[in-house]
């Protein structure tokens, strides 16, 4: 009856990179001393009475390895850009030049870059715990298929597949953790 079960080892895996790929986001609004467009995504700007990412009120540039410029179109939203990058959290200190938002990227402090890592460690543990979960929904899909009568040795067959599966983003997540963070330590 269950002789024809097969995981959908793809659809697992498809979902495991999600979970890669929003870890790579997180990791990229996570300041570390050079200058990077992708650290103003998170932000949202009050505009047109809707939240609104930063790079569809303006041009995100990075000229210089330590500064962002932001070139507002709308001269009405300079000012609500520059309130919401100080409310960020970003800790930068945005100058104004008319229509033009300079942001420079001061150097990081060890404590700082300390506290930095341990933000990226936590990233990487939540993805680590979305892995596990995705790994325990495929257990679960082997455990139904099982007693709907597959048998023994395909069930430890398909189970040794989902966690090499896992293992294998986990494996991902550790390596770009560990890049992250030297990228972070990095003078």
């Amino acid at each position: 009856m269950a002789d024809d079960f097969e995981l959908d080892t793809d659809d697992l895996s498809r979902r495991m990179d999600g979970a890669i790929s929003s870890l790579r986001t997180e990791f990229a609004s996570l300041r570390t001393g050079r200058a990077s467009g992708s650290m103003l995504e998170p932000i949202m700007v009050d505009a047109y009475g809707s939240p609104t990412p930063i790079n569809q009120v303006g041009t995100v540039n990075v000229p210089e390895p330590r500064m962002v410029t932001i070139n507002v179109w709308d001269k009405g939203l300079v000012n609500k850009v520059e309130k919401a990058i100080r409310e960020s959290g970003l800790g930068i200190n945005p100058q104004m030049n008319g229509t033009i938002i300079m942001l420079p990227i001061p150097e990081l402090n060890e404590e700082r870059r300390r506290e930095l890592t341990k933000v990226a460690a936590q990233y990487a543990e939540h993805c680590r715990v979305a892995v596990r979960n995705l790994r325990r929904d495929g257990m679960d899909k082997i455990k139904k298929a099982k007693a709907d009568g597959l048998s023994e040795d395909d069930q430890k067959f398909w189970e040794q597949e989902v966690q090499d599966l896992t293992n294998a983003y986990i494996a991902k997540v550790d390596e770009a953790l560990e890049t992250k963070q030297a990228e972070i330590m990095q003078v």
